[in-house]
């Protein structure tokens, strides 16, 4: 196989692409499973991906949008010393794919985010927080809860402590949730699993996650970023179903994994643009909302921690046996409320262990541009070792 491509659309520029491809491909080595992908069928068709916002907005409109989500995070509270940053940023684009084999299709989006992060200052200390919000286009943004939310999370953060070390209970606030979502995601990819890089290998059928957790690849929802009628090879979108009743339900696949592992392809091939070839990604990670409200979650985790935030979590854990300890901060959980802030921690397990001690979900989801866009509630974790003082 032989890749190449560029900008001149001009009959002599295509020519030259198909050339260089060409000649690419006589000094390539042979790959068996190397194929154009066949079409897949009709693609599904997705209302709202496009907000005419994005375009009809003026800047002098978009800039006080940006400056309303930083008034409501200093107006919060004295204790707000000023912001490290406050963006906005919009996107508008079309996609047309054909070829040779009969794929075919076309389709418009666009995305709008606004994020901020504000700097509290007490007990001799700095703390920061973050607030952000997504949506289709600027119109479906609401600085007021941007900017409130980053100020909340600075100021409950002032006087944390590090805690014990010790194993108890952990629930993880939902753009943490997302994180491990969307590192879970990845290393469902077929790509990974097939080199030999993935947990989860050999694991198709097993049971590796408890019945609370339920785990979906969805192209289709129309608020999520990541949706679209067809994936980077012109295939269906459609939502499949990766862990459900507790069992590994299938592997993400493009055309060429699924040739490679006689399976059928699950229309995850995923594009950076047209410099580079599909390989395999998630559309959203969706995590079902469970039935306890994020109240009843501190309930069941009494005297365990609330994680609002994690780092280094892609440095932190092994690709292939999916061990992790990471950095951590968060809230002490006491008497079914939130209690003292908590940092300078690790949280340390296992992917398969923490899944199968995942006890409960919580009601309400979140879309989170955290690891890909990832939908998913608060998760309660049984069980899980905290490394502090």
């Amino acid at each position: 196989m032989g890749f190449s491509y560029g900008t001149d659309l001009s009959p002599d520029g295509l020519s030259v692409i198909a050339r260089r491809a060409a000649t690419a491909a006589r000094i390539a080595d042979a790959d068996e499973f190397a194929a154009p992908p066949q079409p897949g069928g009709e693609a599904p068709k997705i209302e709202g991906l496009s907000d005419d916002s994005v375009t009809s907005w003026s800047s002098d409109r978009v800039v006080e949008l940006a400056l309303a989500v930083e008034r409501t995070a200093l107006d919060a509270d004295d204790r707000i010393a000023g912001v490290e940053q406050t963006v906005y940023a919009d996107s508008s684009e079309r996609v047309a794919i054909a070829s040779s084999t009969g794929v075919q299709g076309s389709y418009e989006a666009s995305s709008a985010f606004s994020y901020l992060q504000a700097m509290a200052q007490g007990n001799g200390s700095t703390e920061t927080g973050l607030g952000f919000g997504l949506a289709r286009g600027p119109e479906g943004l609401h600085p007021r809860e941007i900017g409130s939310e980053a100020a909340e999370r600075a100021l409950s953060m002032i006087g944390a402590s590090k805690p014990p070390s010790r194993t108890c209970p952990v629930v993880l606030e939902p753009t943490v949730a997302a994180s491990f979502a969307g590192f879970i995601g990845s290393m469902l990819g077929a790509d990974a699993v097939q080199r030999g890089r993935s947990p989860f290998a050999e694991r198709l059928g097993d049971e590796i996650a408890s019945k609370a957790l339920v785990l979906a690849d969805d192209g289709l929802d129309s608020v999520g970023l990541g949706s679209s009628p067809f994936d980077g090879e012109g295939l269906p979108r459609s939502r499949t179903p990766l862990i459900s009743g507790g069992k590994l339900q299938t592997f993400l696949h493009d055309s060429y994994t699924a040739r490679r592992g006689q399976a059928d392809s699950t229309a995850s091939a995923g594009r950076g643009g047209y410099r580079s070839q599909p390989s395999v990604s998630a559309s959203n990670l969706v995590v079902d909302a469970g039935k306890e409200s994020l109240d009843g979650l501190f309930a069941a985790a009494e005297g365990g921690v609330f994680v609002t935030d994690v780092a280094g979590l892609h440095s932190g854990v092994n690709p292939v046996s999916g061990v992790f300890s990471v950095g951590a901060s968060g809230r002490v959980i006491s008497g079914a409320e939130l209690g003292d802030p908590v940092r300078e921690f690790t949280i340390a397990s296992d992917l398969v262990s923490m899944l199968r001690a995942i006890s409960a979900a919580g009601s309400e989801a979140r879309w989170v541009p955290f690891g890909g866009s990832v939908r998913t509630p608060p998760l309660l974790v049984a069980e899980m070792s905290i490394g502090g003082s």
